[in-house]
């Protein structure tokens, strides 16, 4: 992650608060490869040394790779494979709006889901919960200048956590202004990735004020009823301690709780 200290000081204007927050995705997906890379030496040096421990008697198996994540539109490893078969069919979505509600601690969100917009995103959204993926996992990400994002769906907590795989392409992003930035309009739901249009997971943002962002992002859904609901959540900011007091974990713990889809 890039240090926060440095990005208080490019927090100047909406211009450079945009930049700031893309940035951050890029030095995360920076960050997750050199741990990844740095994991499977130990493990390669690991497994040589027990090798030559039993002379070559037993068997051994490879460590698990590092789970993938969707992660803020700041905070995530490289996805790990882009086609995955356990990624949900995109049939799951049934190419129509779904509808149904979302438990955010105490408030009971009214939300849409695309399954007409963006299949696959809708598709792994309703397959998460309906196995009870999503249920108690907190939302780790609060940002409450000039972005104004709440970001659940990592069951680590981290910002680096996920389903275990990772999909493309982007579906359904905001258009584009002339500069290239897009507004992404309150209540909308979206993905979070690391900066790779194919490293979604199960990490996902709750847009609550119109937010300037590239259009690098799945909208899968919108939240239609409710959304003062998070109002708790929003007015307590970010955790004391947080280098950056904008942008950390909600001051108020925050978990996903039941999501009902019909």
């Amino acid at each position: 992650m890039a240090s926060k200290k440095k990005q208080q000081n490019l927090f100047s204007d909406t211009a450079n608060k945009l930049a700031a927050y893309e940035q951050k995705q890029l030095q995360h997906q920076k960050d997750s490869k050199r741990k990844g890379k740095d994991n499977k030496l130990a493990a390669v040096i690991g497994v040589a040394a027990l090798a030559v421990a039993v002379a070559a008697q037993f068997g051994y198996s490879a460590l698990n790779p590092v789970k993938d994540a969707a992660a803020t539109p700041s905070a995530s490893p490289s996805a790990i494979e882009t086609v995955s078969p356990n990624v949900p069919s995109k049939d799951i979505a049934e190419n129509r709006v779904w509808t149904g509600t979302m438990k955010v601690n105490d408030a009971n969100l009214a939300i849409e889901i695309y399954g007409d917009k963006a299949p696959q995103a809708a598709a792994n959204f309703i397959a998460l919960s309906s196995k009870g993926f999503y249920n108690e996992v907190p939302c780790h990400r609060l940002t409450t200048d000039g972005i104004y994002v709440l970001q659940c769906g990592d069951p680590t907590g981290t910002g680096t956590g996920g389903p275990g795989y990772s999909f493309g392409p982007i579906e359904n992003p905001p258009v584009a202004n002339a500069s290239g930035v897009a507004t992404y309009t309150t209540g909308l739901l979206a993905m979070a990735n690391s900066g790779s249009p194919d490293s979604n997971g199960s990490q996902f943002f709750i847009v609550y004020k119109d937010s300037p962002l590239q259009p690098n992002y799945t909208v899968f859904g919108k939240v239609t009823g409710n959304l003062s609901g998070l109002n708790p959540i929003i007015n307590a900011g970010v955790a004391a301690g947080s280098a950056n007091s904008k942008d950390g974990k909600p001051a108020i713990e925050t978990k996903l709780g039941a999501i009902v889809l019909n």
